[in-house]
């Protein structure tokens, strides 16, 4: 007896969902992307500024992937830049004044970020901590920087091209160094930009990092570390000699990465292209005693005191890691630290955004929490400095509570 015409419209249906799944199944790779942007969007939830949530839910913010590439780019090639002067002008020099190698490669590196941020996004403003007034008077200075960001490019000319390649002219780097004037603020899209964060750091051959962060509407979006002298291995342990003679090591120079609400990453860097970045994460503290923290190496930056203090009452046994610039930030991100502690050593001073943003959105990718030493999100939206901040505080999220409140009782806060 024939089918009835109702069992084969039901083989005909059955057949037609097996054709369906089996074609979903061969594009799993295309297919549940794009289900989970979906789904991210119909969840997503909105936080008050003020909330500690660490990252935003995946995939529900703007990925920033031409910003994102242009600023690693550009951090790679400033730190391409800042090894050369350290190579050929500042091995056995201790200070820093006007034309030490410092102010050369401060300069040198700014101009060259700049110039590449410029070329791709030229409504953007900047903040940036050189001028070139000094220049402007000093030939010879001048000359000197000039030779170098002329001649300072990346080995691939594609990458090289995305960065808008060469400086037209002296007078034009010289222009190109003012366009770091923005006051910063709250509204619109600031670049916030240290060419070379750790002066003694980089004087001393030690850890020093190329900074770099994009604000939208005073948040950080944005954020990539350029440490030359960190070890590439993330899984490398924090030593006491870190902080200095790590310039000529090999397996040496690590970018680190971040986009809100779509992790972190780490990854050699190089002179070209972008080499391929890893995803990386907060290391679990499961034995307080165990833990790591770390802190500037000079006494004038953070209070040394009291964090010897702070690791006494949460039971950390281990000496604390001294090393400069928001390396720490990129170190405690990828497990290689804990806990990094910076408290005021004046009631006067304003850190500065530059120090701390590309850092701060690394870390809370990576899952951990940075605050100041009241428990509040630091605050990049209130002009050049984080006024409204004191100190800074980072450690995994699980455990940063528990830190605040030692913290707190510690310097006395309430």
């Amino acid at each position: 007896m024939p089918p009835r015409p109702a069992h084969s419209k039901l083989l005909l249906i059955i057949s037609l969902l097996v054709l369906i799944l089996a074609a979903i199944l061969s594009r799993t790779t295309t297919f549940f992307p794009r289900l989970a942007l979906l789904a991210s969007h119909l969840t997503t939830t909105s936080h008050p500024a003020s909330s500690l949530t660490t990252t935003s839910p995946i995939m529900s913010s703007p990925s920033y992937e031409k910003e994102l590439k242009v600023a690693q780019l550009a951090v790679q090639r400033a730190a391409i830049l800042t090894k050369r002067v350290f190579h050929e002008k500042a091995k056995g020099t201790v200070s820093k004044d006007d034309k030490s190698p410092v102010t050369i490669g401060d300069f040198g590196a700014q101009a060259l970020i700049i110039s590449a941020l410029k070329a791709n996004f030229p409504t953007d403003e900047i903040v940036a901590e050189e001028e070139s007034a000094t220049l402007r008077t000093d030939a010879s200075l001048r000359d000197q920087i000039w030779e170098l960001v002329k001649s300072t490019k990346l080995d691939d000319p594609a990458a090289e091209a995305l960065l808008g390649g060469s400086i037209k002219d002296a007078d034009a780097m010289l222009d190109i160094i003012d366009l770091g004037n923005s006051k910063g603020g709250a509204k619109g899209r600031i670049w916030a930009i240290d060419p070379i964060d750790g002066t003694k750091g980089f004087l001393r051959g030690g850890q020093y990092a190329v900074c770099l962060g994009l604000m939208v509407d005073g948040d950080v979006k944005v954020g990539v570390l350029g440490c030359p002298n960190l070890p590439v291995n993330d899984s490398a342990p924090l030593d006491a000699g870190i902080g200095e003679n790590q310039s000529d090591y090999e397996g040496r120079g690590v970018i680190f990465s971040g986009v809100l609400g779509h992790g972190a990453t780490s990854r050699p860097l190089g002179t070209g292209a972008l080499a391929e970045g890893r995803a990386i994460s907060m290391k679990p503290i499961k034995d307080m005693t165990q833990a790591s923290f770390c802190e500037s190496v000079e006494s004038g930056h953070s209070n040394q005191g009291e964090s010897a203090q702070i690791a006494q009452k949460l039971g950390i046994t281990r000496p604390s890691v001294r090393m400069d610039s928001q390396a720490k930030y990129g170190s405690i991100a990828r497990g290689a630290g804990d806990i990094y502690l910076r408290l005021p050593t004046s009631k006067t001073y304003q850190e500065k955004i530059w120090d701390h943003a590309a850092g701060d959105l690394i870390v809370r990718e990576a899952g951990g929490q940075v605050t100041d030493t009241t428990g509040k999100r630091l605050d990049f939206s209130v002009g050049r400095t984080l006024a409204e901040n004191k100190g800074v505080v980072a450690a995994p999220a699980e455990v940063h509570d528990q830190v605040i409140k030692v913290v707190q009782e510690v310097i006395g806060q309430k």
